[in-house]
């Protein structure tokens, strides 16, 4: 297990986050993306997917609603801005593939990540590539398969080669067998940087629900200070968490 302290690391980081749908992006790793850039590095992020969709609920709504595709990109405009991303990239618009990643041939979203993207691997060249664990989401699942391809080694000199891949953990509701449960062996501490997450989730304004909801903001804050006291680091005002992958 890691704790990392080390500003010098992050400082060198070119990070490329690769998120199913906008949002994911401030759920998984909105406090390291802030961290990161507060220190001088570079970030980038990849939106798989954003198009209009149904969807249950809301803060204190029940039943099916409505969220337009235009509402869900003004908000991840809004959320890039804040967390001074270097630049982003959606790599799918409409309802075609929206929610339906498990339908794209897997060699399609490679190509599209490892060099056909105007963010590919290629093209940025990232240090580091945060990737969504896996979920029974199908997006999610889908993504996480093609990013792993995407980043796997290579003999020198033959393509770009990423350096450290972490998945970054969602906050999906579904049924978790306890062997697939997240978890974590990589630490960041973003003690000042939780508010600005939870601003972000704020920013995400159509997908905020109620505090009881695990992925409300008030959810957000209660997991990343309880992943700090998973590493016996009291005074911490927030924890992300990251699996190294191997």
């Amino acid at each position: 297990m890691d704790h990392i302290n080390g500003d010098e690391f992050l400082a060198r980081q070119r990070v490329l986050v690769i998120a199913p749908h906008a949002d994911d992006e401030t759920y998984g790793c909105a406090g390291t993306i802030s961290r990161v850039k507060s220190l001088g590095g570079e970030t980038y992020v990849i939106v798989a997917s954003v198009a209009s969709i149904e969807q249950y609920g809301g803060a204190q709504e029940s039943g099916l609603r409505t969220v337009t595709a235009d509402t869900r990109l003004s908000e991840f405009e809004s959320v890039a801005e804040l967390l001074k991303v270097d630049d982003w990239e959606v790599l799918f618009s409409g309802s075609e593939r929206h929610m339906a990643l498990d339908t794209v041939p897997r060699r399609e979203l490679v190509r599209l990540l490892e060099r056909d993207a105007r963010l590919s691997i290629d093209n940025v060249r990232p240090t580091m590539v945060l990737i969504p664990a896996i979920s029974y989401n199908q997006d999610h699942e889908a993504l996480f398969r093609a990013c792993v391809t995407a980043t796997r080694p290579c003999a020198p000199g033959d393509r770009h080669f990423v350096p450290h891949v972490l998945c970054y953990d969602n906050t999906s509701l579904f049924w978790t067998p306890e062997r697939e449960r997240f978890t974590p062996n990589l630490f960041v501490d973003i003690s000042e940087f939780l508010q600005v997450k939870l601003q972000a989730m704020a920013l995400h304004a159509s997908q905020v629900k109620d505090p009881l909801y695990h992925g409300s903001p008030e959810g957000l804050a209660l997991q990343s200070r309880w992943r700090g006291k998973e590493v016996s680091v009291d005074s911490a005002e927030g924890f992300a968490t990251m699996r190294v992958v191997l």
